[in-house]
């Protein structure tokens, strides 16, 4: 492939991961992972309400990873409130998992800042096959996300900082049930049931900088360069053929 031609599928590869590490920064910092509905069940057992009046029981909240805010309905009007998770509900929530979802995605970012300046290294440096050159692109896309398949690793390596984030929000959403904790936190009278979750733009961004880091391994692949610890058939007929020699 001509030098112009890789220049190009580098310096996309790079404003692709520098857009991708804007975009989890932003994420980190909005309440907009998710948007939950809750019930009031206390208040719509004390009236026998029909599905008609069930929406005047019917609250909502979004929340990210350090605050949220929502309304809690129990027949008796709206009240809204705002949350933080540090330090408010540290007794509610599953601290270490909590914690754990905010790290990984902090390595994220940091993994694919420096992504992006190899990207760029490559497209406007020194020639490829430098030290920092493909291998150190892919040893920093594999941490940051992206899985690839060599014909001499038995398996498929999956490890993703992006999948992990959201993998474990997603548990602490689902399995530790967190909507429901932060609804019922120091509501001693009222007692709310989760009704529906939608994971909304901060996640999907998530979900996209892991689309992004794997196909920046297929850009990476376009150029011409083989997979870490590949070996092309030609090699390999090469080697054996200089076996039978001898």
């Amino acid at each position: 492939m001509p030098s112009q031609q890789k220049k190009v599928i580098f310096c996309t590869a790079g404003v692709l991961s520098f857009a991708c590490a804007l975009g989890v920064v932003t994420a980190l910092g909005t309440p907009l992972w998710i948007k939950v509905t809750f019930l009031c069940k206390t208040g719509a057992l004390l009236v026998n309400a029909s599905e008609q009046e069930l929406d005047q029981f019917t609250g909502e909240m979004q929340y990210g990873l350090f605050h949220g805010e929502g309304v809690r309905q129990c027949g008796l009007g709206a009240r809204p409130f705002r949350f933080s998770f540090f330090p408010g509900l540290l007794k509610a929530i599953p601290v270490s998992i909590h914690v754990n979802v905010i790290l990984f995605a902090t390595i994220l970012v940091i993994l694919t800042m420096v992504g992006t300046a190899f990207f760029m290294y490559n497209a406007f440096g020194k020639p490829f096959e430098t030290l920092h050159g493909p291998l150190g692109l892919y040893l920093l896309s594999f941490i940051s996300g992206k899985k690839y398949l060599s014909q001499h690793v038995c398996s498929s390596v999956a490890g993703s900082c992006g999948c992990l984030v959201m993998i474990l929000f997603a548990s602490e959403v689902k399995i530790h049930h967190l909507s429901e904790k932060i609804a019922n936190y120091k509501e001693g009278t009222y007692a709310y049931k989760t009704q529906s979750e939608k994971y909304t733009t901060s996640f999907w961004v998530v979900f996209m900088c892991f689309f992004v880091h794997f196909l920046n391994g297929l850009l990476i692949r376009l150029a011409g360069f083989q997979f870490p610890f590949a070996k092309s058939k030609d090699t390999e007929t090469t080697n054996v053929a200089a076996d039978i020699m001898y």
